[in-house]
């Protein structure tokens, strides 16, 4: 973990470089800069430092603040009251948080600022109150588009927009929240996160976009990132846990060097809960030494709940996860299969019930 982190830091810095190599008028950032509302000090500096650079090259940012690092009380310090005490001017840094509104004039765009608000009604409230430039308008804010409410995160205080906000009077709409680079309007788009949050995101589309507004072509924009990737699916369906292991090298092999440093995912499908016991990790040891990490998709053919782990909430196997956490808390063997008994049987009756409340609303 300690690695991802660094490996975090060092991507973003380098996807500053390559911004500032691009000599836009203006950085747009639609929220989560930092992914708790108490960033870690660390997070804090590399923050910083990519602020000056930017400063140095003279281009102005234009920031909200997500409902990751967003104060959800009135007495909590916002983490974006460091950055603007930081030494900026007030041409390099415009922040919106606090659950307010705010309006930043550059040339002769007019950008909107509407960060995540602690209510749903804090959007409506914001928007009545913007008056619309003759010239060109721009809308940053996070949240989730009501397109995608099939795409929701399930993170605390995460916030549908509706249609009429996302309104067609902007001549452009930069979103945040949702992690895949995306369009979900004709002049609104996500530009999606820099790196990979989880295993569900392996499919997605990261990095920016280039955004033109005189002519409102917008284009993707490649930034450095730790790779994820697929190693394709085994058909477990008869096999060994010799021949399963195999099958797991021959993957990792056939992608060379792609692998290296790299976090990648194996697919199991079908295979019997015995048969993955048996797996012989020292066997996985060195390949998973070439990689930041390797993931083992488990679709169990013995598991009822084997559906969930294809649709998961994000996608991520909680009852794997649960069952590895337990293991590592070292029970007695006794206590340890009581609770990995009882705790599954708990969390896929919640994911049952999400899924029916899911469908009851579509």
């Amino acid at each position: 973990m300690n690695l991802r982190e660094q490996f975090i830091y060092d991507n973003f810095l380098a996807a500053i470089d390559r911004i500032i190599g691009l000599r836009p008028d203006a950085l747009v950032h639609a929220g989560d800069l930092f992914h708790q509302v108490k960033p870690k000090t660390r997070a804090y500096t590399t923050a910083l430092d990519a602020l000056s650079r930017l400063r140095d090259a003279g281009i102005p940012v234009l920031m909200v603040a997500g409902n990751h690092s967003m104060a959800k009380t009135r007495y909590t310090a916002s983490p974006f009251e460091v950055l603007e005490r930081g030494g900026f001017r007030a041409g390099d840094l415009y922040v919106a948080h606090h659950n307010r509104y705010r309006q930043v004039e550059l040339g002769d765009a007019v950008f909107h600022l509407i960060p995540n608000m602690l209510l749903p009604e804090g959007y409506r409230t914001a928007y009545e109150g913007i008056e619309f430039s003759s010239g060109t308008n721009v809308l940053v804010t996070h949240g989730l588009a009501s397109i995608l409410k099939d795409k929701r995160l399930h993170t605390v205080a995460e916030h549908e927009l509706d249609a009429t906000i996302l309104s067609d009077r902007f001549d452009y709409i930069a979103l945040g929240h949702y992690h895949n680079q995306v369009q979900v309007a004709d002049n609104a788009w996500y530009s999606g996160s820099l790196e990979h949050c989880n295993y569900g995101e392996i499919a997605e589309e990261k990095g920016g976009l280039a955004v033109d507004l005189a002519s409102g072509k917008v284009e993707h924009i490649d930034l450095p990132r730790t790779p994820m990737i697929s190693l394709g699916r085994i058909n477990c369906d008869g096999l060994s846990a010799r021949e399963v292991v195999d099958g797991i090298l021959d993957a990792a092999d056939s992608a060379g060097k792609k692998v290296y440093q790299a976090i990648c995912q194996v697919t199991l499908d079908g295979i019997r809960r015995e048969t993955l016991r048996a797996l012989d990790q020292k066997a996985l040891a060195e390949v998973r030494s070439r990689m930041l990490d390797l993931k083992l998709q488990v679709l169990a053919v013995d598991d009822p709940s084997r559906i969930f782990y294809e649709d998961s909430l994000v996608g991520l196997d909680y009852v794997a996860e649960f069952e590895r956490f337990v293991e590592r808390e070292h029970l007695a063997g006794g206590d340890e299969e009581f609770v990995k008994k009882t705790g599954t049987a708990v969390l896929r009756s919640v994911i049952a019930r999400h899924k029916e409340v899911e469908s009851a609303s579509e």
